[in-house]
């Protein structure tokens, strides 16, 4: 067999058929990239609970929801290397598609629990008043 062949099949020093590609780990100014912006995505939502920096708690859930999920990009881009060029974008894209289902999955069940308690006991609130009422 020739050194042609032997190189051909994977076999040579340059290509030891791990599935490793140029660039697929971190460098280290990725991880301090990454490092970094995973502390400001962390002190800014803190700063915001600690300073009550709103008026409604429904607002600043919001906000902390939003940072908490530009933190798993974050994390995904800086130290799991999920990137567009990784499988041909196939890992990134099946990871967005399950945190977009996971995220219609939560909400929907948010709603339909927040409007079942609603609608299925509208007279809950009242009866508590006139139970104290009739004591």
């Amino acid at each position: 067999m020739s050194a042609h062949n032997h190189d051909h099949h994977g076999h040579g020093h340059d290509d030891h058929g791990h599935g490793h590609e140029a660039g697929a780990h971190g460098s280290l100014k990725d991880y301090a990239i990454g490092f970094i912006l995973s502390v400001i995505l962390t002190a800014i939502p803190f700063y915001l609970v600690m300073t009550k920096a709103f008026d409604k708690s429904s607002t600043t859930a919001a906000v902390i929801l939003a940072f908490a999920a530009v933190q798993v990009v974050v994390h995904m881009v800086y130290f799991l290397h999920m990137n567009g060029k990784i499988e041909g974008g196939w890992s990134l894209l099946a990871t967005m598609f399950t945190l977009v289902l996971l995220v219609i999955v939560l909400a929907g069940s948010i709603w339909v629990m927040y409007h079942m308690n609603v609608n299925m006991m509208p007279s809950m609130g009242t009866d508590v008043h006139n139970m104290r009422d009739m004591q």
